[in-house]
């Protein structure tokens, strides 16, 4: 693909990945331009979503899929995850953002110990410390242990490490407003 700009700041060009146009600066290099669009192609920017992933819950359920809990306890959850092709990224390690949905997940759990089930959670904040990757085909523990709990807001901890090592690897706080369950 060819891309161009002029003199007037913005051009627009057919996009390789659909009807749509590309715009961009004229103060942008059109070869950098090129390999971006060249990276993105690559990282599956183009191809298009299975019908079979469009459903409600499709993501819950699909990480689902590589967590075992190991215990449960009040205000506490340990799982073990298994990092797996479809959760990984193309350096081969687990992707940033499955680490975030994974970090959803098991924060929802763990504070669901400690959180009546007539308050909804609404999450607030997560926050991640990628401090090291897992690699495809690793597995890593995680724990998530509740660190307040009021009436209106619950916090989570979770620390991810390397089972083979112990290693450290993501740490993650989340923050949840609890809020009633609207009656209508």
């Amino acid at each position: 693909m060819v891309v161009k700009a002029d003199s007037a700041a913005q051009t627009e060009t057919p996009s390789s990945s659909s009807s749509s146009t590309l715009s961009f600066s004229d103060q942008m290099d059109p070869q950098h331009v090129s390999y971006t669009l060249t990276f993105l192609n690559k990282m599956g920017l183009a191809k298009p979503i299975p019908q079979s992933c469009n459903t409600s819950g499709f993501y819950s359920n699909f990480f689902g899929n590589f967590i075992k809990v190991d215990h449960i306890q009040r205000g506490r959850i340990s799982c073990t995850v298994s990092v797996k092709p479809p959760i990984s990224n193309a350096y081969g390690t687990l992707h940033g953002g499955s680490v975030g949905s994974l970090i959803e997940l098991l924060s929802i759990g763990c504070a669901r110990t400690v959180v009546a089930e007539d308050k909804e959670l609404f999450l607030g904040e997560i926050s991640v410390s990628y401090l090291s990757g897992a690699p495809t085909n690793a597995e890593v523990l995680a724990d998530a242990s509740v660190v307040k709990s009021g009436r209106n807001v619950t916090m989570v901890a979770l620390e991810f490490k390397l089972k083979k090592t112990g290693n450290l690897i993501y740490i993650a706080h989340a923050t949840f407003y609890n809020l009633p369950v609207a009656k209508l």
